[in-house]
């Protein structure tokens, strides 16, 4: 299904969240495109992201393999809608398994001074307890994002 044709629900919810990490926008925009580096950062605390497949074009998809503390494993796919780098990606969002639903994440990666602000902008959620699960899942992978940067 095309991003175009992913029409949200009635009540689909959004959720935005900004983080000021110290690194320069191509160091931020590469941690988060290519595989071996999205491996060694991403996914919420306590989860390990087991692989990470990343066709960096318009239209070209990705798959990342989330691995939770109880052994679960989530798989998150999608395709990329816009690449503009090294300061946005904007991409589909769908959870295996999951509800059959196509949410959609905007990352954009804005300069300020010596830091980067990361701005998720986190889109279509169908209901509140999965917003909340997902900012809970930002919040992570962000931290984890900033002590990768940092070299810890």
């Amino acid at each position: 299904m095309s991003d175009d044709a992913a029409t949200p629900a009635p009540t689909a919810l959004n959720l935005e969240v900004r983080r000021l990490i110290r690194a320069k926008p191509e160091r931020l925009f590469a941690a988060w495109t290519e595989p071996a580096q999205l491996k060694a950062w991403f996914g919420p605390r306590t989860v390990t992201c087991v692989e990470a497949q990343v066709d960096l074009r318009v239209g070209g998809r990705y798959r990342l393999g989330n691995r939770f503390a109880d052994g679960r494993l989530v798989w998150i796919s999608g395709a990329f809608v816009e690449i503009a780098p090294p300061r946005l990606i904007v991409y589909t969002w769908e959870l295996e398994p999951g509800p059959s639903c196509i949410e959609k994440v905007t990352v954009r990666f804005e300069p300020r001074g010596g830091a980067t602000e990361v701005v998720v902008l986190h889109e279509r959620i169908p209901d509140m307890a999965t917003r909340d699960r997902h900012g809970d899942g930002w919040d992570g992978c962000l931290d984890g994002l900033a002590a990768f940067v940092a070299g810890g």
